[in-house]
C-alpha cells in the first residue's frame, strides 16, 4: 500500500466525485468473492468507489483496512458508506500530482 500525499488524495477525491460505486459489500460482509471483484475493478479503473452495507462505522473502517492490505491499494476517502481506494496500474492512466 503506497502512501498518498495530501495533494494526491485531493486530486483523487475530485476525480472520484462523479464516479458511481462499482462494487458493493452486502450483508454477508467482506468475502473472498468481494475481494476478487475489487481486484478486478482496480485492474480496470485504478480509482474505484465501494458501497458498504454496514451501518457500523468501525466495521466499514476495518473493511477499508482489509481491502487496502489485501489488494495493495491506498485509501483515498471514506464518507458514510462509500469507500474510495486507488491503486496505480502497471501503465497508469491517472496522473498524480507530485
Amino acid at each position: 500500500m503506497k502512501s498518498l500525499t495530501a495533494a494526491q488524495r485531493q486530486h483523487l477525491r475530485s476525480l472520484a466525485h462523479t464516479r458511481q460505486p462499482v462494487v458493493m459489500i452486502g450483508n454477508n460482509g467482506l468475502s473472498a468473492t468481494v475481494l476478487k471483484e475489487i481486484e478486478l475493478a482496480l485492474n480496470s479503473h485504478e480509482l474505484i468507489k465501494i458501497k458498504a452495507a454496514s451501518n457500523e462505522l468501525e466495521t466499514r473502517r476495518t473493511w477499508m483496512a482489509e481491502i487496502c492490505a489485501g489488494t495493495g491499494a491506498s485509501p483515498v476517502q471514506q464518507i458514510g458508506k462509500i469507500l474510495v481506494i486507488y491503486r496505480a496500474a502497471s501503465k497508469p492512466v491517472i496522473a498524480l500530482p507530485v
